[in-house]
């Protein structure tokens, strides 16, 4: 009787073989992408399988490609990089400059691996992209400018999105031509949006070191934002429009903003954080315009809009003119506001302020603000907080008006910390004007005279409270209803009802299965 097999007998021949290696996190990310695109990335020589549902939204497969692999773009370097190019783009392919620049970034360790067998060898061999090599050369350069950016090479990561702007730009325009060899090129235009945006950002340090602005690339801004228009690319237009804004926002040329605005028109399938910087850029041209409903109303769906778990310096720059746009407005924000989490230092110059204008102290808020002054010009809100000692002296005459029925205008000055009994004449006239106090000036005894309460149920303003409530539920139940329109997919059934065919149990499912179904595969293989 022969003894039972032990557990070394017991594997496969296949598992008998010696083990593979790892394959790198970047070559795993963009063989992934090739597998979406409809392409084979398997390492035999077999031929590119014609998917035309997963091809047939490119620009939406790179977006959502991007979104998942930021993880792989966080822990990769230089050389990582450099040896990734080498391996992953034909040197005889459309992405040969690419390939070029990359693999002089960082030095490339090319020594030959010891191989046992022919078999083996021809395992390990890696084939080149041939469906998203364009893409993967414009993620990798995009990959390489951060990281120099982030080492603070600013001026090789300057250079570097520069020439990765013209190659992707020089691909998009090839592939316009009418030419056959590449198919669309609408999958390059998030990572062309991106580059646009990392460009702005390092020439933006860069001019900043050199004491200049980025006035430089504004023609360049407004040229490719032209293009994108006309070959309806909707990243690049939502990109270039906020990187425009924000330029003429940091020259402080408000009224060229606001003719940028209102003669050029954000895509409404723009991606959500392109629509909260759109509608923060917004909030803060109509703040700076003196329209402060406008402006409390884009900067609050702005916040809205935010992501919760990321983006806090972003969350923290709305909530600042949030607070400044609500005190302009005669309102006292939440005092809950300041304390949220990450946000408590950066907002306490802002809770102090909030608290002068509260007690309506003209004194205590020149005091606050000239402590803060460079905190403030740092932050952008300087001028708009300037404005704020008339709120300030009318937040002092309602105390004033509620506390006295009879009060001298030498008292009221004193209080308010105003000049004379003359200034706090003129003060109060303008504030009885405005309706803020109801009173009555005695300009012989020099005195004001406070009338009897008055039922605000009486007045207008709680119909004005209710008109602006309504008017946010009807905004956001017209957002909804938009947004549920069109159900997934339905024009692709009414499509093939059309055609007067059906569909295969296989076409049933959506991009989003199929696409998950090929990672699974491309996880089991490798």
């Amino acid at each position: 009787m022969t003894d039972p097999p032990t557990k070394d007998e017991k594997k496969s021949p296949a598992a008998t073989k010696t083990s593979l290696p790892p394959i790198p996190p970047i070559d795993a990310a963009s063989r992934r992408l090739e597998r979406l695109l409809g392409g084979n990335s398997s390492t035999d020589g077999s031929t590119r399988k014609q998917q035309p549902v997963l091809q047939s939204h490119p620009t939406k497969t790179v977006r959502r490609w991007l979104g998942t692999s930021s993880g792989t773009a966080g822990k990769a370097t230089l050389s990582d990089i450099a040896s990734a190019s080498i391996r992953l783009l034909d040197p005889a392919g459309p992405s040969s400059e690419g390939r070029a620049v990359l693999s002089c970034l960082a030095p490339v360790d090319d020594a030959p691996m010891e191989e046992e067998g022919g078999e083996e060898k021809k395992e390990r061999e890696v084939k080149y992209l041939k469906i998203a090599t364009r893409e993967v050369e414009g993620w990798l350069i995009s990959l390489a400018v951060r990281l120099l950016y982030r080492d603070s090479q600013y001026t090789a990561s300057l250079e570097l999105a520069t020439r990765g702007t013209n190659i992707l730009q020089s691909h998009i325009d090839s592939s316009r031509s009418f030419q056959k060899g590449w198919g669309d090129s609408s999958g390059l235009f998030p990572l062309l949006a991106r580059m646009h945006r990392y460009k702005a950002l390092v020439a933006d340090r860069v001019a900043a070191d050199s004491g200049g602005g980025i006035m430089p690339l504004r023609a360049e801004m407004v040229q490719a934002h032209r293009m994108a228009c006309l070959r309806r690319d909707v990243d690049c237009q939502a990109t270039l429009l906020n990187l425009m804004l924000g330029d003429l926002l940091k020259a402080n040329q408000v009224e060229q903003a606001q003719k940028l605005v209102s003669n050029s028109t954000f895509p409404e399938t723009a991606s959500n954080n392109q629509l909260c910087r759109y509608l923060y850029n917004s909030g803060r041209i109509q703040a700076l315009r003196l329209e402060y409903t406008s402006a409390f109303s884009n900067l609050s769906q702005s916040l809205r809009k935010c992501p919760t778990n990321t983006a806090l310096g972003f969350r923290i720059a709305v909530q600042r003119l949030l607070v400044v746009v609500q005190l302009l407005m005669g309102e006292i924000p939440e005092r809950s506001l300041f304390f949220q989490k990450g946000m408590r230092v950066e907002l306490e110059p802002y809770l102090k302020i909030t608290q002068a204008v509260r007690r309506g102290d003209l004194r205590v808020f020149h005091e606050r603000v000239g402590e803060h002054a460079s905190r403030l010009r740092e932050d952008g809100t300087f001028t708009l907080i300037s404005r704020l000692a008339h709120s300030v002296v009318k937040a002092g005459l309602r105390k004033l008006n509620l506390s006295y029925s009879r009060i001298s205008l030498k008292d009221v000055a004193d209080r308010l910390a105003l000049a004379s009994a003359r200034s706090a004449e003129f003060v109060v006239a303008k504030a009885v004007r405005d309706g803020v106090i109801d009173a009555t000036i005695d300009h012989e005894g020099g005195f004001v005279k406070s009338h009897e309460l008055v039922d605000i149920y009486a007045t207008t303003e709680p119909a004005e409270a209710f008109h602006r409530r309504i008017a946010y539920c009807l905004t956001t139940h017209n957002e909804a209803v938009r947004g549920m329109r069109y159900p997934p997919d339905a024009y692709k059934k009414q499509l093939e009802a059309s055609r007067g065919g059906k569909r295969s149990g296989d076409d049933d499912k959506t991009d989003e299965e199929k696409a998950q179904e090929l990672e699974d595969e491309l996880d089991e293989e490798f």
